[in-house]
């Protein structure tokens, strides 16, 4: 059977085989036939082959095995893909076809009467190549097997309508800068998702559509190649090159697909450094720091990273040691620093030979050239006003500890560098010299000695000098002065410790109980040599003696044996220490020695209780500090005590009778708490008892001022008269008087009238008792005053 069909401009011719040898229907339907005998049946096969013989297969109820479909097809109808048919079927409709497996339904369909099979839908090879069913022949009425299962296999045939697609896009590629032709640069790669067995389909072909003439692409691997030499990055960095795959071999009526490389020229160094000026000048003054930068310069390199790296170098110099130059990595620059003290009166101007070369240099580059250039570099000093320079960093002097005031140690110098020459005052720095034991002369640098010395306090002393200009003061110069105090011979030996000694009471003739040692805070030259020896004094009754050892030590003796604790319990022998020095100097020194009972052995086992408590009790000055302590500690308890005394008052109002008859209402803020003349309640209740001559401490004195005269008023009617011509009085004296205290005090008066029904209810009216007095008249006020009638009015007043 052959099948012709066209898509997308492709033809292709298929041929599809049922079964070798079977016969076409008229209908073009593929034809499965069935012949049995017996009950197993065989099958047989019209035809013969090459040499005539008939061709026969036994056991084989079906004589097919595979279908061929088309992929994409574009048909209205369902597209036809073969007919089953079975010997067993005799066209009376008793057979049923039934198909199952992959897509059976679904995708394919089956006539249950005549078998045919259709698609439908339209498939695609690149998503599934073909599909296994099984197909069988059943009994309609009993729906037993006629035949046994068989499967077949529908192939789905392909077709060109797969572009390739390249596996990235864009390509990102880097080639050394001048490669030479046919340096690989990157391999693209396109795949193509038709059958790569069948036909032209899936087979690429590579070509360059943009690119050229720099890059060339191989039509069959994809590598791309350089094409053209001497590529420079610093002439162009950056190249885009288009790549298409073309499927077919590249035929006419193929597909295709385009990608993107982007290939950048990696830097080589083959530009070498080279300084943008021949001559670079700096200007830089004297006082200028050591190590620090007099200026930069810069070679310019067309390359980049690390073959733009330069280093720097001074190759010739007037000024040796002088400046250095320091490659700086980040900038790429040389870096001038100083290295030695400039001073403008000596040498004014540097000059330097300064060469800058490549770090890393390419092999290849070598014949462009020497990868290195030089340049000159000019220094001029400038002048600044220095500070005065000393002669030497430091000062180390010497004086005797006896000196005598005013009397020179040493001489310090110091001048100015500049060419003025200005005169120089010397002084002390008084923070490094507090004591003031030195001075200075401010003309000529003479240190002396201002105060009396003392080697064993103090036997370095460390000042600092100052020098400055008489024109200009603020510029200054420190130098360090090491004084050194030289030892005199002026103090004597003493005892090196507090030696506490014993002598048995059954102590022998000559017999050693203590040895001694000195010590002198002096330090001579040829060192200590101490000289021991007893007192004169007590050289005639002495009951020990002293023996000198010569080495700086002596032993105490005992002159005799025998000695009693009950007779004397203790001894104190005065010993003479000598230091031997010129002139000689002596002290004398006391050694307390107890009588104690011992044993056999000589060890001490008791001693008498006066020698004890000299031993454990306490000095004279503890005691003394003791005995301070308590006295102060009672002073404290009695101050104390007396302060609580105070505190305790006596309270103003005792009995309560007094607290109802004596209170009185009267704001006034006065002066302070020192204002106890403020007012007085006494005033209040007798106001004729005012004192004239009694002042106010808040106001001024009335001689200061002239005196208001207070206008007199008539009394009252009412016995409230006296009270309300002192408070009308205190009114017009505050109103009237400008040193009254209305700046710092607020004085208040009030007075109730007597244009009320009830009157006063003040209690300064009351008389004397409660019982005296008449409520009866709260009744005739009203109902507002019917509480108060109740309750103070009637006979029983006790309710």
């Amino acid at each position: 059977f052959s099948f012709a069909r066209t898509q997308r401009g492709v033809c292709a011719l298929m041929v599809l085989w049922a079964m070798a040898h079977l016969g076409s229907p008229a209908d073009g339907s593929r034809s499965l036939r069935r012949t049995t005998g017996g009950r197993k049946g065989s099958l047989g096969l019209t035809g013969h082959d090459a040499n005539g013989v008939p061709l026969r297969r036994s056991k084989r109820g079906w004589m097919w095995n595979q279908f061929f479909l088309m992929e994409e097809y574009t048909g209205t109808d369902m597209q036809y893909v073969g007919k089953l048919h079975s010997d067993s079927d005799r066209g009376d409709g008793s057979v049923k076809y039934v198909l199952t497996g992959e897509g059976a339904g679904t995708l394919f369909k089956i006539d249950e009467n005549s078998g045919d099979i259709h698609a439908t839908k339209r498939l695609d090879r690149e998503e599934k190549a073909f599909y296994i069913l099984h197909a069988k022949a059943v009994n309609r009425q009993t729906n037993e097997a006629l035949e046994g299962e068989s499967e077949f296999i529908i192939k789905i045939h392909d077709i060109n309508d797969n572009e390739p697609r390249f596996t990235r896009d864009p390509y990102i590629a880097h080639v050394p800068e001048m490669s030479d032709i046919g340096t690989s640069v990157i391999q693209v790669t396109a795949i193509d998702a038709d059958d790569a067995t069948y036909g032209n389909s899936a087979k690429v072909v590579y070509s360059i559509l943009q690119g050229q003439p720099y890059f060339s692409v191989d039509p069959e691997t994809g590598l791309i190649k350089t094409a053209l030499s001497g590529m420079d990055r610093e002439v162009k960095e950056k190249y885009l090159v288009v790549i298409q795959a073309k499927d077919m071999a590249g035929q006419m009526g193929g597909l295709s697909g385009t990608a993107t490389v982007s290939i950048t020229l990696a830097d080589v160094n083959d530009n070498p450094p080279r300084f943008t000026k021949t001559l670079y000048e700096f200007r830089v003054p004297e006082s200028r720091e050591l190590g620090s930068s007099v200026g930069a310069i810069r070679a310019m390199d067309a390359d980049i990273g690390q073959n733009a790296e330069m280093d720097y170098r001074i190759i010739g110099s007037d000024g040796p040691g002088m400046f250095d130059i320091i490659s700086n990595r980040s900038t790429q620059e040389g870096v001038i620093v100083l290295r030695k003290p400039l001073d403008f009166e000596k040498k004014r101007q540097y000059s330097l030979r300064v060469q800058v070369e490549n770090v890393h240099i390419n092999p290849r580059s070598y014949k462009m050239g020497p990868f290195r250039d030089e340049a000159s570099v000019r220094i001029t000093v400038e002048d600044v006003d220095e500070p005065p320079a000393f002669e030497r960093p430091s000062y180390v002097m010497e004086v005797r500890e006896d000196a005598d005031r005013n009397v020179i140690i040493g001489t310090v110098s110091a001048s100015d560098p500049d060419d003025k020459r200005s005169l120089v005052r010397y002084t002390i720095d008084r923070r490094t010299d507090m004591d003031r034991l030195f001075d200075i002369h401010a003309g000529n640098g003479s240190v002396y000695v201002l105060r009396d010395l003392d080697r064993e306090e103090n036997a370095w002393h460390n000042i600092s000098v100052i020098a400055s200009e008489f024109d200009n003061p603020r510029l200054i110069s420190r130098v360090p002065v090491y004084i050194r105090v030289l030892d005199v011979n002026d103090n004597a030996p003493t005892f090196a410790t507090n030696y506490e000694a014993f002598v048995c009471e059954n102590a022998k003739a000559n017999q050693r109980i203590q040895t001694v040692s000195a010590t002198d805070p002096d330090e001579p030259i040829g060192g200590h040599r101490f000289i021991f020896s007893l007192a004169p004094e007590a050289a005639g009754k002495a009951n020990f003696s002293v023996r000198d050892n010569k080495d700086n030590t002596a032993w105490i003796l005992t002159r005799r044996s025998s000695y009693s604790s009950l007779q004397r319990s203790v001894y104190h022998v005065p010993v003479v220490i000598s230091d031997g020095e010129l002139p000689a100097l002596s002290s004398t020194n006391t050694l307390t020695i107890r009588v104690c009972t011992c044993d056999r052995e000589g060890n001490m086992k008791l001693c008498n209780p006066e020698a004890l408590t000299a031993k454990a009790g306490l000095s004279t000055g503890a005691l003394v500090a003791i005995l301070l302590c308590v006295m102060i500690l009672l002073m404290i308890v009695v101050l104390f005590a007396a302060l609580r005394r105070q505190r305790k008052k006596e309270p103003l109002i005792i009995s309560k009778e007094d607290v109802r008859d004596n209170v009185v209402s009267y704001n006034d803020e006065g002066g302070g708490e020192e204002d106890t003349q403020a007012f007085d309640i006494g005033t209040l209740r007798n106001p004729e008892a005012i004192e004239d001559s009694k002042q106010r401490r808040d106001i001024v004195p009335e001689t200061f001022y002239p005196q208001v005269r207070r206008p007199v008023l008539p009394p009252s009617r009412d016995n409230n008269g006296d009270v309300r011509v002192f408070i009308t009085q205190k009114l017009q004296d505050n109103d009237s008087d400008p040193t009254a205290p209305p700046y710092d005090s607020l004085a208040t008066y009030a007075y109730e009238g007597n244009g009320s029904v009830a009157e006063s209810l003040s209690s300064l009216e009351s008389v004397t008792t409660e019982g005296d007095q008449d409520y009866n008249y709260l009744s005739e006020w009203g109902p507002r005053f019917k509480k108060l009638a109740d309750m103070y009015g009637g006979d029983d007043s006790d309710s």
